[in-house]
């Protein structure tokens, strides 16, 4: 017993601020917020009780118009094109840059220098270029469309009620292609070149050896960028406000998380933030126990 004491006691006393934190402002903060999506608190005036499960089965069969579905459903069209658009963009750029290019550095900094930019800042400047303004009245992208004499392509972006979702994860795309480039062009440079030279020596072509030999060794890094990208996306919040503000035609579950609180509606909020949370961890645990049991293995 001492000997283990003496072995973990250490390490243990000098993580123990950040244990105590992480209990605190994370699992604790995490539990109150189950607490309260199981009480009947929607008003300032405090809880009066339990009430269970009801809260959540509201959202789905008792919410004003289908709100909270409806938050779902254009969370679920940015998230694919979001994803979609960010892997194959990140693995073109990368896929290039692997190939050999002249002044490397440059691009490498053109394309990871959106990500610099806060979402904000990056919002309030694609709301100008995606303005739905059309003819006489276009800005933004649509008024460049109109000067190259290509009004064919003007559209109302994201205010269009059946794709404006998609529209609306370009500047999200534009923003982290550049981070799965990055990604994936670790992956190209930690490839062994032995691996390209045993292709080579088995008659293998260039398509060849990308297909059987390079992409597959590029599985975890895909796998990476996927959950990363995913779970952002999931959380998307201050790149909507500033493209579109608080609207039905773009409501994502974080900003209806937002505008119930101005309500005082705080167990549906927290209710919706559960469920959001539930979404995320979806995505992370597998992710989690799939590397967890990768390291074993290995």
């Amino acid at each position: 017993m001492r000997s283990r004491v003496r072995r973990w006691g250490p390490g243990l006393l000098l993580i123990s601020p950040s244990l105590i934190l992480l209990a605190v402002f994370v699992y604790g903060l995490i539990a109150w917020t189950i607490k309260v999506s199981m009480s009947d608190q929607h008003n300032a005036l405090g809880s009066k009780g339990f009430v269970g499960l009801k809260n959540y089965t509201d959202l789905f069969t008792n919410d004003i118009n289908g709100r909270f579905v409806h938050s779902l459903k254009n969370l679920l069209i940015f998230t694919v094109v979001f994803m979609v658009g960010t892997m194959l963009l990140g693995l073109l750029w990368a896929f290039l840059l692997e190939r050999g290019v002249r002044a490397e550095g440059f691009f490498r900094t053109v394309y990871l220098f959106p990500m610099s930019v806060s979402f904000v800042a990056s919002g309030v400047v694609w709301r100008w270029l995606m303005n739905s303004g059309q003819g006489a009245d276009a800005g933004g992208l649509n008024w460049i469309f109109g000067k190259l004499h290509l009004g064919f392509l003007q559209n109302p972006w994201w205010t269009d009620a059946h794709w404006g979702m998609a529209a609306m994860a370009m500047p999200a795309i534009w923003q982290l292609s550049g981070y799965v480039m990055a990604l994936f062009l670790a992956g190209f440079r930690g490839i062994p070149g032995e691996l390209r030279e045993a292709a080579v020596m088995d008659g293998a072509t260039t398509f060849q050896m990308y297909r059987h030999v390079i992409f597959p060794q590029l599985t975890p890094v895909a796998l990476s960028a996927l959950i990363i990208v995913g779970h952002m996306s999931m959380k998307m919040f201050d790149l909507i406000m500033s493209v579109s503000g608080a609207q039905w035609l773009t409501e994502v579950p974080a900003v209806y998380v937002w505008q119930t609180l101005l309500t005082s509606d705080y167990a549906k909020a927290a209710a919706v933030s559960v469920i959001l949370l539930l979404l995320v961890a979806a995505v992370i645990v597998p992710y989690l126990i799939w590397t967890s049991r990768a390291e074993r293995r290995s």
